[in-house]
């Protein structure tokens, strides 16, 4: 049976496999006097591989032992298990609910084996709780277990990664990587934004999940070196162990940490990781770097902006951090702002900003002709106007930031019309162009007001409010619009004209001194054509009267030499000359003259 076993254990092995999870990557970066261990346990009462019967339960404990001189500052809590998941457990009776998952699958045809892990930042728990036994409870892999135990990765298990800072520690840069990745025979994780200063005292760490301590085929390379520690020969790294505690019944997982100082150099920016398991199958969750790296680190924030109408400028507020930095930011570092791809202005930064802290700034951009209403900013830390840094930093593509902001332009707005309009005389008339507030629009949210003077529609002064019969007292007369969006204001204007209309004549005379036609009246006359003669004819073509704008209108009075007399009632013949060059033939016709 023995036999048996183990010939069917090799097969398998040997049969084709496919695997599907989430790459290693990069999910955080922290620096500062820091450094970082782990604690966790498994839920495996033993070894899957050699057990003849189920070994998962549902809660384990570890203790965290901190020194005095420790202060947390990051507690990540991981854990992982055969099935689709459980992402809601228990840590000290506390319930936890998972904010980020990660799955993995391995098909052994007929069937498709499935893996996941799980995340939860935990600081805060830590914190209030410090030192002491930590109990992860409630992770239930039940519903998988017998099908996994057919191939014997059958498992669960918890870690708390914990960051802590302590005075006497170099400065640090942390990496923590993070997914999950399968080992079915080589697996190579990439490690970028590093910056090796110092490489003393660097070390790499990994949580692993799966691991058989009796298969010897395994290793841990960095940078294409072996590695290998008292905890874990370099042939077999994933043997159940923890290399933080020295514990060797951690059943089908690992949490090690390795010296790394003799395989990255100063100035290196990545790593490259391999791990290699020609028997057993290993899942990879997280990665842990630490690397003496005293670097500031420049970011930039721009806080706020203020311009007013047409001033063809931007006034920038922004703020200039060195938070997540193990070095001051030098005074005089340089920054640079772009209008796409222009240089528009540059700055300084005024005093060293010390780690942690910040400086408040402000400049004045002058915005290029042609740039539209509504563009972006771009602004760069250590950037000498050209792409070009002068800091080392513990990253480099961190230094942008891109801020919308509005230049304040005049509204646009459509022409107006002079308007013209009846002479009712001395160039006096009447107007409506109520019309005009919308047709000067482009914008609905536009808002106009009509003034008589330039000073009035400048100062927003003395509107005029009656557009639909305005009556102008002189012509022509400049009528003021101005218009505003949100921050500015235009101003245009339209003429108000008038012309001399035919005048209206009443031909009938009534002269009985009843204050009703008394006298020959033309309505639209006098005052509009000023130069007007008016003639007046017997039937006979005898000429009785001539009148003009400093007489009277004729009442039926005839001028006899010395006296005057009253004509006989009857019809008379008229001839009116305006004398104006929009009427250059007379007007005639007859009237009636009763009494």
């Amino acid at each position: 049976m023995k036999k048996i076993f183990y010939l069917s254990f090799i097969l398998l092995i040997l049969l084709p496999i496919t695997t599907k999870g989430q790459d290693i990557s990069l999910y955080e970066q922290v620096n500062g006097r820091y450094d970082f261990t782990l604690v966790g346990n498994t839920m495996n009462s033993a070894e899957n591989n050699p057990s003849p019967f189920l070994v998962t339960g549902n809660s384990s404990s570890a203790d965290l032992t901190l020194n005095p001189d420790d202060t947390l500052i990051k507690a990540y809590l991981y854990w992982a298990g055969s099935g689709d998941g459980d992402f809601n457990v228990d840590l000290n009776g506390i319930p936890i609910s998972a904010e980020r998952t990660f799955s993995h699958s391995r098909v052994f045809a007929p069937n498709t084996f499935t893996y996941f892990c799980a995340f939860k930042d935990i600081t805060s728990i830590v914190q209030a709780t410090g030192n002491g036994t930590y109990t992860l409870s409630n992770l239930d892999i039940s519903p998988f277990e017998i099908l996994h135990n057919t191939r014997k990765t059958n498992f669960a298990g918890w870690a708390i990664l914990i960051i802590y800072q302590n005075d006497a520690l170099p400065l640090n840069q942390l990496n923590i990587y993070d997914g999950l990745q399968g080992v079915p025979d080589n697996l190579q994780i990439d490690l970028t934004n590093l910056y090796v200063l110092d490489n003393s005292d660097a070390t790499a760490g990994f949580i692993a999940w799966e691991g058989d301590s009796q298969l010897a085929t395994e290793t841990f390379s960095v940078n294409g070196v072996v590695l290998s520690n008292a905890s874990n020969p370099s042939n077999n790294v994933f043997n159940s162990t923890s290399s933080v505690t020295g514990s060797s019944s951690l059943f089908n997982m690992d949490l090690d940490i390795y010296e790394i100082e003799d395989y990255v150099a100063i100035g290196d920016t990545d790593a490259t990781i391999t791990l290699s398991s020609f028997q057993d199958f290993i899942m990879i969750s997280t990665v842990i770097t630490k690397l003496n790296s005293q670097l500031p680190d420049a970011t930039i924030v721009l806080d706020n902006y203020t311009t007013s109408c047409n001033s063809g400028t931007i006034n920038l507020d922004y703020t200039v951090f060195n938070i997540n930095s193990t070095e001051l930011l030098p005074a005089n570092t340089p920054i640079s702002f772009y209008i796409g791809t222009t240089l528009v202005g540059t700055s300084f930064t005024q005093f060293d900003i010390p780690i942690g802290g910040n400086e408040i700034g402000n400049t004045i951009i002058t915005i290029p002709v042609g740039t539209p209403e509504t563009f972006t900013i771009l602004a760069v830390v250590d950037d000498t106007g050209d792409g070009t840094g002068i800091i080392t930093e513990l990253a480099e593509n961190n230094n942008t930031f891109e801020f919308e902001v509005s230049q304040w332009l005049s509204p646009e707005f459509n022409d107006l019309s002079d308007l013209t309009s009846c002479n009712l005389g001395f160039t006096r008339g009447f107007f409506d162009f109520s019309s005009y507030e919308e047709m000067v629009k482009t914008d609905v949210n536009q808002v106009v007001s009509f003034h008589e003077f330039l000073d009035d529609a400048t100062n927003n002064i003395n509107p005029i409010n009656n557009t639909s019969n305005y009556e102008a007292f002189y012509t022509p007369k400049e009528i003021f619009v101005r218009i505003e969006n949100e921050h500015c204001y235009s101003i245009t204007s339209f003429n108000l004209l008038t012309r001399n209309c035919p005048p209206t004549i009443y031909n009938a005379v009534s002269a009985n001194n009843d204050f009703s036609n008394d006298a020959f009246f033309i309505d639209g006359l006098r005052d509009i054509f000023v130069n007007f003669e008016l003639e007046i004819y017997s039937r006979w073509g005898k000429h009785l009267w001539t009148g003009n704008q400093n007489k009277p209108d004729w009442d039926g009075t005839v001028p006899d030499g010395i006296g005057n007399q009253k004509a006989a009632a009857g019809t008379y013949y008229y001839i009116l000359y305006l004398n104006d060059p929009d009427y250059p033939d007379p007007l005639t016709g007859f009237l009636y003259l009763t009494y």
